[in-house]
């Protein structure tokens, strides 16, 4: 039957005695160094505070004692610790941080972190270890989770005012709140350390847009930066899509310009152009001379239109097919479509001078044959707006017709964009 592997705490480990084979103190505990990548939790080595000064020593080469010591190994070796190394430190860059709880959505401190000692064996396979019997057996020390409740505030609160064993019946008297590790997202706003550390918000990138808006906008600005310049820039404007305005742009002005004008590519030309219509006139300017042409052309033109009116409210990503296709050509459209294809709910047809002739909900091509002509599949009736139109009466369409989306035209019936159903919602919590 095997033993449940030891655990402690990194507040109960700093401080801690080490010594070597025979007795004679080598220095104490003073942080721990973990790993990043594959070696992702791994407690890489120790470090000790000695009379050399800040010194590391591998995890491996350390060893429990029966009465709560620590001890060298007879090859240990020990090195200066330079600063420049690729590991997290844990009382360093983890305790009394924010971090990211992917699991729950939201922004938390670190108030401990709780590790698992296990034989080099038992993590490949079933070694267990005998807590009071360890002088063969090679140690490895991991990070099982992080405390972000009172129990972990408690343990440092009596910290050297109290024996550790009355501590730690304190502490468990105490509910814990904890965070498994692999559920952690750090946030590190040192670029150069960012990197060094390869973090990258992997999977904070998997989380739904609006619960990352939420986890921006409960950060600090230098910590929202390190964010939004380490996602994936379709990610970061996504997020940023969702994010309260003003928030947005104070956002925008703390990034470099060619990393502004990365995301605002990847933004709804709309959205895009909002925000940009609110930043300083010469901000705006850098952050377009940095765009992609093509991109650049369409939020200009998106610009010159009043934000309150039809026009400034709409998209100019739709997909629109001749009023001559089939539904061959509407798929094809659709397939070669480069924007968000999860709010295309409608298919235009246009005449050769771009005049609207007909709009053809999506589930009505789902359904048909492929060689069906689409002007027969279109809407006996359908609802448009001019540009000019005061954004108020876009929302009282939506209301008594109840849209999933609003051809918007110019003076002329052509197509110039489409008013979505989640813009609406935008303006309306926004107080129009």
């Amino acid at each position: 039957m095997h033993e449940k592997q030891p655990t402690t705490t990194l507040t109960s480990l700093m401080g801690t005695p080490v010594t070597d084979v025979h007795g004679k103190l080598r220095g104490k505990v003073a942080d721990l160094a973990v790993g990043t990548g594959s070696d992702a939790g791994k407690v890489l080595g120790l470090v000790l505070k000695s009379r050399h000064g800040r010194e590391l020593v591998a995890a491996t080469e350390v060893r429990q004692t029966p009465s709560g010591t620590l001890e060298l190994r007879p090859e240990a070796g020990l090195r200066p610790l330079r600063g420049d190394e690729n590991y997290i430190l844990l009382r360093q860059d983890l305790l009394d941080r924010q971090i990211i709880d992917v699991h729950g959505r939201k922004v938390v401190r670190v108030n401990d972190v709780d590790l698992q000692w296990f034989a080099a064996d038992a993590v490949a396979g079933d070694v267990s270890i005998d807590s009071g019997s360890r002088s063969g057996a090679v140690e490895d020390l991991r990070v099982r989770e992080v405390e972000v409740g009172l129990r972990g505030a408690v343990r440092r609160i009596f910290q050297g005012a109290l024996p550790k064993a009355t501590i730690d019946s304190l502490a468990r008297k105490v509910p814990a709140r904890v965070i498994p590790w692999d559920f952690v997202d750090m946030i590190e706003v040192d670029p150069a350390r960012r990197v060094k550390l390869n973090i990258e918000h992997e999977r904070l990138a998997q989380l739904h847009p609006s619960d990352i808006a939420d986890i921006l906008e409960d950060l600090a600005p230098a910590e929202r930066e390190a964010i939004l310049t380490t996602l994936d820039e379709e990610v970061a404007a996504e997020a940023l899509e969702e994010v309260e305005p003003k928030l947005q742009k104070s956002m925008m002005e703390s990034l470099d310009s060619e990393t502004a004008a990365g995301i605002v590519e990847e933004m709804d030309p709309s959205a895009a152009a909002d925000l940009l219509a609110e930043l300083p006139e010469a901000r705006s300017e850098a952050i377009l001379e940095e765009m992609d042409p093509e991109d650049r052309q369409e939020v200009e033109e998106l610009l010159e239109f009043r934000e309150n009116s039809a026009a400034g409210r709409m998209t100019t990503e739709y997909v629109s097919v001749p009023n001559t296709a089939i539904v061959g050509d509407a798929i094809q459209a659709l397939r070669e479509f480069e924007g968000d294809i999860e709010t295309i709910t409608e298919v235009y047809l246009l005449d050769a001078e771009e005049v609207l002739k007909g709009v053809v909900p999506l589930a009505r091509i789902v359904l048909a044959l492929p060689e069906s002509r689409l002007e027969v599949l279109s809407e006996s009736r359908f609802i448009t707006c001019p540009a000019d139109a005061h954004q108020d009466r876009v929302a009282d369409l939506f209301d008594r017709y109840n849209l999933r989306a609003l051809p918007i035209l110019d003076s002329k019936g052509r197509l110039a964009g489409v008013i979505e159903a989640d813009h609406v919602i935008a303006f309306l919590r926004a107080g129009r």
